[in-house]
């Protein structure tokens, strides 16, 4: 871990010792966040809302925006968190939790107003990188103030030595977003709802390999935000596009996801292969299989993440690895490769936006910054 001088008494001697120390997807899991429900609503009608989610769930979405989610849906989910949470403390790893606020209360800006939407996904609104955490500039309205349940426990870190950073606040006005924006058919070009006004980003467009960062551009992360993080990281990291074929794209962690030191899954449905990026040449390019279809249907008509949610996994150490119980082709795709995949309960989130890598936020893998690419 980094250490820092002490800064906030005039007779400390001792260097503080960050509790914030993550540089992969895959060091032994010490410490992480887990997202929650309470207060959830359902996101405010925007465009780049909508041009994320299927056809009919983008009317229903827009129906009922800025409204409560159901307590049937919470209930469902809440019962699948609470276990996900037993299972990460049964493994030894320290849980922290968001302050419980109501999202439905409504903000605004010189130019807009908006409710919220959930504290379920911390993985999305921060990004660390070694010993700091980054709060990124969102570009969902909704998501303005993404970050302020976790203010309490940013504040402590930072007491405690992390370094604690907040990309500049976006606008958010309507020139970052294309007007008339249509999500392209099967077989045309690539394009993507949001300009080059100024930078937004998602973390959850970034996976971390040591000294290799991966990123999608997005209808949440513009070619902007990834120069700002490009910038502000500096010559020690080394920022990668991953070219993706998906029409509705949002969020990495479905598309391209390292599991240990020379391994990656892909999604062969919006990853061609032969055009990743050289550094990861040597690498084993693990093909994520075609998810197991769901029967609720309920849970598809409610659900925000498309079926490639089976990728959406938690590696606790490098060789075990929390999965969708589920998905049942994917935990035995995962033990052919060498992994020891743990079955979890946690399908019922996916209508506040993920799984486990979506729900948590590692804040301490032990281990050191390395570099694992040629």
């Amino acid at each position: 871990m980094t250490s820092v001088p002490a800064a906030t008494t005039a007779d400390a001697t001792e260097p503080l010792v960050s509790p914030v120390n993550s540089h992969n997807e895959w060091d032994p899991l010490e410490e992480t966040i887990v997202g929650r429900l309470d207060g959830s609503t359902i996101p405010s009608d925007h465009p780049v809302v909508a041009c994320n989610l299927p056809p009919w769930a983008a009317r229903m979405q827009g129906l009922a925006s800025g409204l409560r989610y159901p307590r049937m849906l919470i209930e469902r989910a809440q019962q699948e968190l609470d276990q996900f949470i037993t299972l990460l403390q049964s493994l030894g790893i320290t849980v922290r939790r968001p302050d419980v606020v109501d999202h439905r209360h409504r903000f605004s800006t010189p130019d807009w107003s908006s409710r919220g939407f959930t504290s379920a996904c911390p993985r999305d609104s921060m990004l660390v990188i070694g010993d700091e955490i980054i709060e990124t500039p969102m570009a969902w309205p909704c998501r303005y103030f993404d970050t302020h349940p976790y203010r309490t426990i940013l504040k402590d870190y930072f007491r405690r030595g992390a370094r604690w950073t907040a990309a500049p606040k976006p606008e958010l006005t309507d020139a970052l977003f294309e007007k008339d924006f249509r999500v392209p058919e099967a077989g045309e070009p690539l394009r993507y709802i949001l300009t080059e006004f100024e930078p937004v980003f998602d973390a959850a467009d970034f996976v971390r390999a040591g000294r290799d960062v991966f990123v999608t551009r997005s209808n949440v992360t513009n070619l902007m935000g990834i120069e700002w993080l490009r910038r502000h990281l500096g010559p020690g990291y080394r920022i990668h596009e991953i070219e993706s074929r998906c029409r509705r794209p949002m969020h990495i962690d479905t598309t391209f996801l390292p599991l240990s030191p020379g391994k990656v899954l892909v999604n062969p449905e919006y990853i061609d292969v032969d055009r990743l990026p050289d550094v990861v040449r040597s690498w084993d390019i693990l093909i994520a299989p075609e998810p197991d279809p769901l029967d609720r249907h309920l849970l598809k008509l409610t659900s925000l993440c498309g079926k490639w949610l089976s990728m959406n996994v938690l590696v606790i150490d490098g060789e075990r690895v929390v999965v969708e119980r589920h998905h049942t082709t994917m935990l035995r795709a995962l033990e052919k490769w060498g992994f020891e995949p743990i079955p979890c309960a946690l399908l019922n989130y996916a209508p506040f936006g993920g799984s486990f890598h979506c729900a948590t936020l590692d804040i301490r893998r032990r281990g050191t910054l390395e570099s694992y690419c040629d």
